[in-house]
């Protein structure tokens, strides 16, 4: 630490003032130039968790549809129960009557 303090002391005090202004306004430019700033990087990483969440929600999803394509392809009881509700089928013989909410 003794050395970094001498280098801001000794001979090349102008320089590193000069070094230290220019790191400045490089870290400012970088940092809030228009077009791509942090504030643009903030909010670009807050939609990507955003858009990340909204994606295992949709693979959420499709875990459960996938279930029940299982259960209306291999269990008969489900297919009929599905048919019959969605598709206002019945067996013959049988009255349908579809109640609107």
């Amino acid at each position: 630490m003794g050395k970094f303090r001498d280098f801001f002391k000794g001979g090349q005090k102008s320089f590193a003032r000069y070094v230290a202004i220019v790191t400045s306004l490089f870290l400012l430019f970088v940092l809030f130039k228009p077009g791509s700033n942090i504030f643009n990087w903030i909010s670009a990483r807050r939609e990507v968790v955003r858009q990340e969440k909204q994606i295992g929600r949709y693979r959420q999803q499709l875990e459960q549809l996938d279930k029940r394509i299982d259960l209306l392809v291999t269990d008969r009881d489900t297919l009929e129960k599905f048919a019959r509700e969605q598709f206002h089928l019945a067996a013959p013989g049988e009255d349908v009557y579809i109640l609107e909410e």
